[in-house]
């Protein structure tokens, strides 16, 4: 379906109070279209809808227009480089960017995630998580090794009881 075609389905939909299909609608579209910076500037406007700051700021991150408690909202959902660089869905070099605030944002976003993951990324070769070096894992990390060692714990008491029944 054309760009303008569905565009104009999005304002049906937010005219009939369907926000949810105008959000997936968008979302298709930023898909398509990652350069879009209107596109995206949509986006916001819906998430703006639901009351979720984050994803506004997730959209409009690269507007200099942007407002700040968004953005701070933005930060702290996606608080690194790599994480960031994942959420905004940006795909190929800078310079696509329409604007110079925008190619300086995501050239900004991608330094970062150049010096987490400790070597020079791209756009589109996003690095898929944090480095394995033991910075990133956290709390969550914890716990996905407890899990594995209560799993491999629990097939050692089986084996064990199963190995006591045999020589009995």
């Amino acid at each position: 379906m054309p760009l303008k075609e569905t565009l104009a389905r999005v304002d049906a939909d937010l005219a009939a109070g369907r926000v949810p299909v105008a959000r997936q609608r968008l979302r298709g579209l930023v898909s398509s279209y990652p350069t879009d910076l209107e596109l995206r500037r949509r986006l916001a406007e819906v998430y703006r809808l639901y009351g979720e700051p984050a994803q506004a700021g997730r959209w409009m991150y690269l507007e200099q227009d942007r407002d700040a408690a968004e953005t701070s909202a933005f930060e702290a959902r996606y608080p690194s480089g790599p994480r960031r660089m994942r959420a905004l869905a940006w795909q190929g070099p800078e310079p696509l960017a329409r604007t110079a605030w925008a190619r300086e944002q995501l050239a900004a976003v991608r330094t970062e995630c150049s010096d987490v993951v400790g070597h020079p990324v791209d756009w589109d070769a996003v690095p898929s998580g944090e480095p394995a070096d033991g910075r990133g894992g956290g709390f969550a990390g914890f716990l996905a090794g407890a899990g594995c060692l209560v799993a491999v714990l629990a097939f050692l008491a089986v084996w064990v009881n199963g190995l006591v029944a045999l020589l009995d």
